[in-house]
């Protein structure tokens, strides 16, 4: 299956003798980086290898495809009743007697997401379930608002276009802006920018460089805390490679698209039809309950009413569920893997409050928006912007479907009380609203998402591990690439499924990222000179 990008990649050798068909870029980007996967046989001959995959998000699903692609007899053990990991959806029932799809909230499909988009083509070629929303406004309670739609894309005049319509960054605060601070900035290399920042928050980055405060709320805290983490508890490194992936290190752009119905929909129920086409078992509503090495080789995967031997195991699951199976599985890898697995934090609860309104809000709100000032409001969405499932009860009701996310919320605050803030805040950022009466809301509390904290890249643990047929999939996996959040689960699934593949002659994932490096040689020469 081709991955994404725009113009044809070279050819490499089909083991069989002859060449195989070029991969073909469907992203813009001249500069995207090709990584092909290991050189093989086209599918299994003989008996086909067993494979455990446990969890069914983006990293386990990515895991699944590549290797059942290749003939692999694939189980893929998701405890919760959907798939989509932290992408999933489930039915909720309405007041009035119809039923919606509730998950844990908006999420943005960048053009950089080359792998992810890559993954969502086996089911739709054309990605005709995404839409692109027009733009990405971010807006300050203090009045303050940015806008991407008119932001080039090709860099370094995105960075520049950006700056220049930037309401944040005056000739004042440019003027005093720490430039060589900087630098590190204009030159992203990965993975060496883990050793350069990882050792400083993003907080302590921004004030080095004198960023105007603005712009610290209005664009940089934004990225921050997309990661669900406070800027003083998020790795500089990290941030940093954000800037890179969607500033100075692609041409793709800051828009986005998103599903056009709700995730399972949309995504996960033609993937999971995909998959079973090639052969693939998915349990679903089935946890893993230990893992246990067997000494001739493989493993036996422990469920609550099921014991299950398996060639090769890859791990695709949150911190927390990757702790727990560890912890509940002794003779797993060895104790320093073990250590590094048990050391893995999580960041701080997370609140997705969607509410159905009995009128419209206006007709001018885009469909999402940043927001920053608002107290721990992070971002409004008007679904029936974009999701048809939410547009066709907003038609029936003359209502609409608003999504609010708090992100990094106070764990010593009560949970009501942070649900009827976020309410107020949205008063504040809509004040139409102030007079809807919700007819039905649904909020949702998660704490499962990976933090990335200073000085954390070091013992985090990679996609392989000590034993050659376990290997880990996850956006909480240490990569020498640059990508990160989707792009990272959907990455390392393939490079987990790569490395399995690799042992039984097996041809793997062709991969695309962003350039690894920074794309402008005078930029990179200030850097050398000065940084």
């Amino acid at each position: 299956m081709p991955m994404p990008g725009h113009r044809p990649s070279p050819t490499h050798p089909n083991p069989a003798g002859g060449r195989q068909q070029p991969a073909v870029r469907r992203g813009r980007d001249r500069r995207a980086r090709i990584l092909h996967g290991p050189a093989g046989q086209a599918r299994v001959r003989g008996e086909a290898p067993r494979v455990a995959v446990i969890g069914g998000g983006i990293a386990g699903l990515a895991a699944a495809t590549a290797l059942a692609e290749r003939g692999a007899k694939v189980t893929l053990y998701e405890r919760e009743n959907q798939l989509g990991g932290r992408l999933a959806g489930w039915p909720v029932g309405l007041a009035d007697g119809s039923t919606a799809t509730m998950s844990r909230g908006f999420h943005a499909f960048f053009r950089q997401y080359y792998n992810l988009r890559g993954l969502l083509r086996r089911a739709d070629p054309g990605l005709r379930m995404l839409t692109p929303l027009p733009d990405y406004p971010l807006q300050h309670s203090g009045g303050l608002r940015d806008s991407f739609a008119r932001v080039p894309r090709t860099p370094p005049w995105s960075a520049l276009g950006f700056v220049a319509q930037s309401p944040t960054f005056g000739l004042r605060d440019l003027a005093r802006m720490n430039a060589r601070a900087a630098l590190p900035l204009l030159d992203i290399r990965v993975p060496d920018v883990y050793e350069q920042l990882d050792g400083i928050s993003a907080r302590d980055l921004l004030d080095h460089i004198r960023f105007p405060q603005a712009a610290h709320h209005l664009a940089f805290e934004v990225f921050s805390r997309s990661f669900f983490a406070d800027p003083h508890d998020l790795s500089a490194a990290e941030l940093a490679l954000m800037f890179h992936i969607y500033f100075l290190g692609s041409s793709e752009g800051l828009l986005f698209d998103v599903p056009d119905e709700p995730f399972p929909a949309a995504l996960w129920e033609p993937l999971a039809g995909y998959l079973a086409g090639h052969g693939a078992d998915l349990r679903t509503g089935e946890g893993v309950e230990s893992i246990q090495p067997d000494r001739h080789g493989g493993s036996h995967v422990v469920t609550r009413h099921t014991e299950s031997h398996h060639d090769a195991v890859v791990l695709a699951l949150d911190t927390g569920g990757l702790r727990h199976l560890v912890a509940r599985s002794p003779q797993l890898a060895d104790q320093d893997w073990r250590d590094k697995v048990r050391q893995l934090r999580t960041a701080p609860a997370f609140l997705v409050s969607r509410l159905w309104l009995d009128r419209p809000v206006a007709a001018d709100r885009p469909g999402f928006l940043g927001t920053s000032g608002y107290g721990s409001l992070d971002n409004v969405s008007v679904l029936e912007r974009w999701e048809g499932e939410a547009a066709r009860w907003s038609a029936r009701t003359g209502g609409s479907v608003v999504e609010l996310h708090a992100y990094a919320t106070d764990p010593h605050a009560r949970r009501q009380d942070q649900q009827e803030r976020l309410l107020a805040q949205l008063h504040r950022v809509y004040p139409e609203t102030r007079e809807a009466k919700v007819l039905d809301a649904c909020h949702v509390w998660n704490a499962d998402c990976p933090l990335f904290p200073v000085g954390g890249y070091a013992d985090r643990p990679g996609v392989r591990t000590p034993d050659p047929s376990l290997t880990l999939a996850g956006d909480l996996v240490r990569t020498d690439l640059p990508v990160a959040l989707m792009e990272r689960a959907a990455t390392t699934g393939f490079l987990a499924a790569n490395a399995l593949l690799a042992q039984w002659g097996l041809r793997g994932q062709t991969l695309w990222t962003v350039p690894d490096r920074g794309r402008m040689g005078l930029l990179r020469g200030l850097n050398r000179m000065f940084g």
